[in-house]
């Protein structure tokens, strides 16, 4: 019985270095968006500066959880006037809602489900959801890779800024694509 205990006890401690709590790696992470610019093209940008944790089970592939910050006046759009533009309460309101924040509730299949708030509105999002895999590295770190993506519509959290066109049309579209890697770090405990 006592083998029988001690060979359990070492299997689960096993496993708690694959299942566990992880930092998120913002140097190998990235979390960005594409918005239409003037109906024509689309205007790429990022934010620098973010953090998030989240639990993974290996052995049953599983995300259990995720909580992500974004710092709204790290966004980078790399044009430093419209970046400013950005900022205001034209769109992000930087100065009153500092912070944007991602809350999972569930993965279904490939589908990520969770609560999105930003400019002070929580809405319920649906993201495509990408399991890269676990993978040791060199330095004996265990690393989880994973990848959100999907779209949003920028009203729904009173971004409603835009202008007319003279020939039709607006200046900035109503729908956001988000695309979100994360590469996260398992906390040591």
């Amino acid at each position: 019985m006592k083998l029988f205990k001690l060979g359990l006890t070492s299997i689960l401690a096993g496993g708690a270095l694959v299942a566990g709590t992880y930092n998120v790696d913002t140097a190998h992470s990235h979390i960005g968006f594409k918005v239409r610019h003037m109906m024509i093209s689309n205007v790429n940008g990022k934010f620098n500066t973010f953090n998030g944790t989240f639990e993974y089970d290996e052995e049953t592939k599983t995300l259990r959880s995720l909580n992500g910050t974004v710092e709204v006046k790290s966004i980078n759009t790399e044009n430093a006037k419209r970046d400013e533009h950005l900022r205001t309460s034209d769109f992000f309101a930087a100065a009153e809602y500092p912070q944007m924040t991602f809350i999972l509730e569930k993965v279904k299949g490939e589908t990520a489900y969770g609560k999105l708030t930003m400019r002070g509105v929580t809405k319920d999002v649906a993201f495509e959801f990408e399991n890269n895999g676990l993978v040791k590295d060199p330095w004996g770190n265990i690393r989880v890779g994973l990848a959100l993506s999907g779209k949003i519509n920028r009203f729904d959290y009173g971004i409603k800024y835009n202008e007319i066109l003279e020939a039709g049309g607006v200046a900035v579209g109503e729908t956001v694509k988000i695309n979100v890697e994360l590469e996260g770090i398992l906390i040591r405990p």
